[in-house]
């Protein structure tokens, strides 16, 4: 049986690539029906936020990607709630999203045979 992978996505989406990368690392592990999950923590629940305008910083935009996830069978999503609402942050861009708080992301990351911080 694989591994399962979780994958902590902690930047915005416009602070640089990590975000874009941890999104296409877990499209990858989807596409090839690895057991996986994304964690949106601290800056990177602004990834989630809505009404965001790529174009205005002139950067691709990550609500594609992230409305593909279920698409590539990761269902496994999960957001911070205590650093979404830290950020000011209470709507989500993509609602499949399971909100924990800070003492249950511990709990979550145990869940899981490997992990990766971006």
């Amino acid at each position: 049986m694989a591994k399962s992978l979780l994958i902590i996505s902690r930047q915005s989406p416009w602070s640089g690539p990590s975000a874009r990368e941890a999104l296409d690392i877990v499209l990858a592990g989807g596409a090839f029906d690895l057991p996986i999950g994304l964690l949106f923590l601290d800056d990177g629940v602004f990834q989630l936020a809505t009404g965001q305008n790529a174009r205005a910083l002139q950067q691709k935009d990550l609500s594609a990607n992230l409305q593909a996830l279920p698409m590539f069978g990761v269902e496994e999503l999960f957001v911070c709630a205590d650093s979404a609402c830290a950020r000011g942050l209470s709507n989500f861009a993509l609602e499949e999203a399971q909100g924990l708080a800070a003492h249950e992301v511990t709990a979550l990351i145990d869940r899981y045979d490997q992990v990766i911080t971006l």
